[in-house]
């Protein structure tokens, strides 16, 4: 795991210097070395700059940027199956001097060019320069887990794992892209493959594309990224005829490779167990034929309600781990707060960073490598929105079009506000302004979008003091065929909440204390085999990840699971209306409002009033604003 930073400048007038700069600022990625290349080629300076944690193969020897014959790689990541393509490629001739997955990198792609992205099992952006071809290659893995930003403008283009390296190049244009400020402000991130930044993009999973520098005069006027990899491809592939236990049998399998792989280091391992059904899974399957005892570590917060502490610590002694509680105060997580905007480069509204970011913090004490269990949820059904479109979206589209168009003209002229009792409920106003919406156009695709968006299109028209257009984005994918309900809404959180929300999350937060974070539920073979599961085996009769839960209750009684999930919850509310109120009125005032020229001052007033009036269902929307505020503030600081 490590960070990558570089630029190829047209114009040769980039340096060292800068590069260094670029590199340098990534160190909390990898502060166990550094190196920087610059090279000269006919028509452009290229500059290839690595942070490194050293994860596989200690050695000075595998530092980067790596060297092989006329290639030179930049790689952040990590191959899990490099050993086995390692032996393959010996059969074919080639020769190893290291132990590192990053030296088998260079060889598969001379033997196999674009196409060793298919034979590699893990997570991964790296570029890799061709001085002989003068080719630059570029390639991100198939789920998204590490990031990879690119910019390009007038003969510039730079690269990096985050953001802030760019803002080290004085060429770095920082025009805020008022697109993707909307796009933030309905989602909570800037989705993929957009940016907050006009002429600065991230790379989508499973893409790659080639960059040809031996041409003059040469500047890049465009990039089109090749997709290798695609989702769809097994959501729209026919269902499996296996009979659940079978698929029972083949899932754990899968899934204990998976997981396998997750443990290749040489340096200390743990596991984050929140006392949840898919931490749970990872450990009980890892643990069950080890004798040497696993790290695990559990995070609350008991000042605040959020203690899975009690839960973890049961299943960790069932399971006979090494177990680990690490209780923080409520202070040190508002205390965290200001801090985020740097580590997370764009607006970034996921409050449950804090938490992520602090049982990282105490992680890195132990160990180097922690697995987390993200992506259970998307893969195998596992959220509250998916049991809402399972129970009422049938429901929804049964009521004849001209009965949901009638009431949603009697609900548009009567204000939320004015309904007595309901009005007092909380959530109720957000609530009814969706329901508006899924009546008017119960489609599987409107749906999603309310539940996924904190402002509706309407609203966003307001609250928008600038025209904006809506951004193309995987929401809007019309790639699945003939699917379920159900598999739309998986295929679409696979693209877009998983990779822009809990990626980004886990990548910046684990980072944050240069610990690597690996995502053992995220291997490819898992969702190419469980897209093809029927239904029911992830979702019966308002049972939840039903094929997880049964091979969980193999090892852990299901009395001892049994409980509502509990999350990273944060009391938002409580704090904007408390101890974070004077950061609201600092970064959320009239005078900055209207000089930044964003936001309509107007209706962010009454959403204010609101919410401190007794509204609390609005606290998200402050929390979305207060986010980008204290983000924007910070770019001002940054170098230009």
């Amino acid at each position: 795991m490590c960070g990558i930073a570089g630029f190829i400048d047209f114009k040769k007038a980039s340096s060292r210097e800068v590069l260094v700069g670029m590199t340098d600022i990534l160190h909390h990625r990898g502060p166990d070395g550094a190196d920087y290349d610059v090279i000269e080629l006919s028509h452009a300076k290229v500059g290839l700059g690595h942070r490194r944690l050293s994860i596989l193969d200690l050695s000075e020897g595998a530092k980067q940027p790596m060297h092989y014959k006329d290639f030179i790689l930049c790689f952040n990541g990590e191959i899990y199956n490099f050993k086995e393509i390692k032996k393959e490629l010996i059969q074919l001739g080639h020769s190893f001097d290291l132990e590192s997955d990053s030296e088998m990198i260079l060889h598969a792609y001379e033997e196999w060019g674009e196409k060793c992205l298919d034979k590699f099992i893990g997570m991964f952006a790296f570029v890799i320069l061709n001085t002989k071809t003068q080719h630059f290659f570029c390639a991100r893995d198939r789920t998204g887990v590490k990031p990879f930003f690119y910019f390009l403008e007038d003969g510039l283009f730079l690269f990096s794992s985050e953001l802030k390296s760019f803002h080290q190049h004085p060429k770095f244009s920082k025009r805020i892209d008022k697109n993707a400020v909307a796009a933030y402000m309905q989602y909570g991130n800037v989705p993929t493959p957009h940016c907050i930044f006009e002429n600065a993009k991230k790379l989508s999973p499973g893409h790659y594309f080639n960059l040809d520098l031996s041409h003059s005069p040469n500047k890049i006027d465009e990039i089109t990224p090749v997709q290798y990899w695609n989702v769809y491809d097994f959501y729209n592939s026919p269902k499996l005829t296996l009979n659940y236990e079978d698929a029972k049998i083949e899932t754990e399998k899968i899934l204990q490779s998976s997981f396998e792989y997750r443990m290749v280091s040489d340096v200390p391992v743990g596991v984050f167990l929140s006392g949840g059904y898919d931490s749970a899974c990872v450990t009980a399957l890892l643990q069950k034929d080890r004798t040497e005892k696993l790290k695990t570590f559990t995070i609350g917060v008991p000042d605040i309600g959020l203690n899975e502490a009690p839960y973890a610590k049961d299943i960790a002694k069932h399971l006979g781990t090494e177990h680990t509680e690490i209780n923080c105060t409520e202070k040190e997580a508002i205390d965290m707060i200001p801090d985020l905007p740097f580590f997370f480069d764009e607006p970034f509204a996921d409050s449950s960073a804090i938490p992520t970011t602090l049982v990282s913090k105490m992680a890195r004490e132990q160990v180097t490598v922690a697995l987390s269990a993200d992506g259970g949820d998307e893969i195998f059904a596992g959220y509250n929105r998916y049991d809402y479109m399972m129970r009422y979206g049938k429901k929804l589209n049964s009521i004849p079009g001209f009965a949901r168009k009638s009431m949603v003209g009697i609900m548009k002229s009567i204000s939320s506000d004015r309904i007595p009792i309901l009005k007092n409920k909380y959530n109720f106003h957000n609530r009814y302004e969706k329901l508006k919406n899924v009546l008017y156009d119960p489609s599987d695709e409107n749906i999603m979008l309310s539940l996924s968006q904190q402002f509706t299109n309407d609203q966003m028209k307001d609250f928008m003091a600038v025209k904006f257009d809506e951004l193309k984005t995987a929401y809007n994918s019309k790639e699945l065929i003939n699917g379920t309900p159900l598999s739309y809404m998986q295929a679409i959180d696979y693209q877009t909440y998983l990779v822009d929300d809990i990626l980004q999350k886990v990548d910046r937060a684990t980072m944050t204390h240069s610990l690597e974070g690996r995502e053992p539920f995220l291997d490819h073979r898992i969702i190419e085999f469980a897209a093809k599961l029927p239904d029911e085996y992830k979702y019966h009769n308002g049972v939840k990840k039903r094929i997880v839960r049964d091979i969980v209750h193999q090892y852990i009684p299901q009395e001892m699971m049994d409980r509502p999930k509990m999350g990273f919850a944060i009391p938002i509310a409580n704090w904007l209306q408390n101890e974070l109120k004077d950061l609201v009125e600092e970064y959320i005032c009239e005078s900055k409002i209207k000089e930044q020229g964003f936001f309509n001052w107007n209706y962010i007033e009454r959403l204010k009033n609101d919410f401190y009036n007794g509204k609390k269902e609005y606290d998200t929307k402050i929390w979305y604003v207060l986010m980008f505020q204290m983000w924007l503030l910070r770019q001002a600081q940054q170098p230009i």
